[in-house]
């Protein structure tokens, strides 16, 4: 149990995969103009990339390594990914429609989100084992929802702001996430 604390902390704040690795800047910047379009997209994201973390885990530990075609896990893992995402997608259009039409094409987008792939590709690199693989995932996607979260309410206070005819959109967007960014940057002291 220790030895998973620090690796929750450092997925979900210090090596936040949004603002400090920059990965996932697609759905951080597309989806984050509403509260509960960015908890919905960051709730189909944990799904996927912990669900996926435990399959690429076993994909990569009983398929890949014993026949050693471990050069094809890339390949492997989108797949895995491709289908994860599928899984959400039939289940957000069957039980939220209105969700599913909210996220529209960026809800497809999880599959080449480079955040999904990532964090299956730095556990097999990191030699994680399977409990640890599904924690840093969910870590990993947990960062991400709340940096959305965050995100998304405050550009939601700037929508309702007077802002400067030249700041509004996407300059105060972009000014926004630096200053989340830098906030993040403050965990990066945290010794683990």
């Amino acid at each position: 149990m220790t030895k998973l604390i620090p690796i929750i902390l450092g997925a979900v704040l210090i090596e936040n995969y949004v603002l400090v690795r920059f990965m996932g800047m697609c759905p951080f910047l597309g989806v984050s103009k509403n509260t509960k379009t960015a908890f919905g997209m960051g709730c189909a994201v944990i799904f996927t990339i912990t669900m996926s973390s435990a399959v690429t885990y076993a994909v990569n530990t009983y398929l890949l390594k014993p026949l050693n075609l471990e050069y094809l896990k890339t390949i492997a893992f989108i797949l895995v990914i491709a289908a994860m995402v599928q899984l959400v997608e039939l289940a957000l259009a069957k039980f939220i429609p209105a969700l599913y039409e909210a996220l529209g094409i960026y809800l497809p987008l999880i599959t080449t989100n480079c955040a999904v792939l990532g964090s299956a590709l730095l556990a097999v690199q990191r030699e994680y084992n399977f409990i640890e693989s599904v924690v840093f995932g969910f870590s990993v996607a947990l960062g991400f929802m709340l940096v959305l979260v965050i995100f998304s309410t405050i550009r939601e206070r700037i929508e309702m702001s007077n802002v400067p005819k030249a700041f509004k959109g996407l300059p105060s967007t972009l000014i926004a996430a630096a200053l989340v960014s830098l906030a993040f940057m403050g965990f990066s002291g945290l010794s683990l």
